[in-house]
């Protein structure tokens, strides 16, 4: 009998409704504080960098919130995303267990990053605003917004860390064809940027650099507001398409995740694929999550739970999560999307509650895995997602190990053909390893904000 390979839904089975995890909570979010009162923040904080709708939806206690019409005809042009069981894998590894992905990379913009830059560019759109600004670190977010706002007809400002800029040359290219303005990250366009590169001209950027460009561009200009493309609530809340997508896929498949695996940077993709499945956790199912990071930026792992900024100037509000300090400049990692130094309050706060587990791996290791899934699935997995598959691949091992037959479920969400650089370098042994820079990021923590 042949087993079935991939399980694609109807576009009539696309979710009409994100879920919103803060609807189940055992315990609340603490709250986002002012960056100059540390006091907590009201809508009207927000209301110069995002339109009401997405405020709301930051706020919002409702478990489930209606997907707009004219978004999910935008959906539609790739969702659903199929799931595919990963026989070759399989095979290769000579495990019991059964090993299922959900693929991402169908999407135009070649990632995750769509399921919510196109509800941004709407609800932005519905206020009357005229341009976005954004950051971007591989560039997988710069290209789902840039390609949101043409769609919408919205002007687009991306500020790409400068050394994922110089990397993914063809990246920068896609972001310029779906019509957006791009620019690497320092700049001397902001006063933020201008400052960085005094300290220091030949910086590489990070996503905390870039996004107070961004901020700094967006409250200068009436015109402009602010999109983020992971870390804040209604980001995730948006992603949770992908996950429950896959919890119908996985019903065709009769089958259910014993293990649940996604890598980590700011959290979108992750929260996407694994909270639709912590619900089913807090309601008694026996699920391990695993989040997956870089051993050169190990947020979760090596991070401290503290208030601290979203960004480098310090302009964003005070949120709680894992940081390594707002000032940390992760080594230049292949793996652009995350070199951040926070992580999403949604997933410190469940982490910090034991729901879920973290491991961090250093690059060379990380290709080697996604080669190997390349040469069994045909699939090639951007540097992010490949962190994931090397967490499930030791998971399979320990099952061929151990004799259990597990389910494996990971979310590959986005294809890596605008890192064949990074491959290059792989397959050539070039490819440093970056290991948790300890004095560095003691360092950056010594500067996280003292509150009253």
């Amino acid at each position: 009998m042949v087993e079935q390979t991939k399980f694609v839904l109807d576009e009539k089975e696309m979710p009409t409704a994100w879920y919103n995890i803060q609807a189940d909570l055992p315990q609340p979010l603490p709250p986002t504080l002012h960056p100059a009162t540390h006091q907590p923040i009201g809508p009207a904080d927000l209301a110069p960098l995002f339109p009401m709708e997405l405020i709301k939806q930051e706020v919002s206690q409702e478990r489930y919130i209606d997907i707009p019409e004219e978004v999910q005809q935008i959906y539609r042009l790739w969702r659903p995303s199929p799931l595919f069981r990963a026989h070759r894998l399989e095979q290769l590894l000579d495990t019991p267990a059964k090993i299922f992905f959900k693929y991402e990379g169908v999407s135009p913009a070649g990632s995750h990053k769509p399921n919510t830059s196109v509800p941004q560019a709407y609800y932005n759109k519905q206020e009357g605003v005229k341009r976005l600004a954004t950051e971007t670190g591989a560039g997988q977010w710069g290209t789902a917004l840039a390609m949101a706002c043409q769609l919408f007809e919205l002007e687009c400002m991306v500020y790409m860390v400068k050394v994922s800029y110089h990397q993914k040359p063809y990246r920068r290219s896609l972001i310029e064809v779906y019509g957006a303005t791009v620019l690497p990250s320092p700049t001397n366009t902001t006063a933020a940027g201008r400052k960085i590169l005094a300290d220091d001209p030949d910086s590489p950027g990070s996503l905390g650099i870039a996004i107070s460009e961004a901020v700094e561009d967006t409250v200068k200009r009436e015109d402009t507001k602010y999109a983020l493309g992971s870390v804040l609530n209604h980001v995730l809340m948006h992603q949770t398409v992908i996950g429950l997508e896959a919890k119908i896929q996985m019903e065709k498949a009769d089958a259910y995740p014993d293990v649940l695996i996604g890598c980590v940077g700011g959290g979108s993709n992750f929260a996407g694929i694994a909270f639709p499945f912590i619900k089913d956790k807090f309601e008694g199912k026996n699920i391990r999550i695993i989040a997956v990071e870089p051993a050169a930026c190990p947020t979760l792992t090596k991070g401290v739970y503290a208030y601290d900024y979203g960004d480098t100037a310090q302009m964003t509000p005070l949120v709680k999560m894992h940081t390594l300090g707002h000032d940390f400049v992760p080594e230049g990692i292949h793996a652009g999307g995350l070199r951040y130094h926070g992580m999403a309050p949604l997933i410190s706060h469940l982490y910090e509650m034991g729901v879920m587990e973290a491991v961090a791996y250093p690059q060379n290791s990380v290709f080697e895995a996604a080669v190997t899934f390349t040469r069994t699935q045909a699939i090639l997995p951007a540097p992010e997602p490949s962190h994931a598959i090397r967490a499930v691949i030791d998971e399979a091992i320990r099952c061929r190990e151990a004799g259990e037959a597990k389910t494996i479920l990971f979310n590959l969400c986005g294809h890596g053909h605008f890192d064949l650089g990074a491959y290059d370098n792989y397959l050539g042994n070039r490819l440093p390893d970056f290991i948790y820079p300890e004095e560095k990021i003691k360092e950056a923590l010594t500067r996280l904000p003292v509150l009253a």
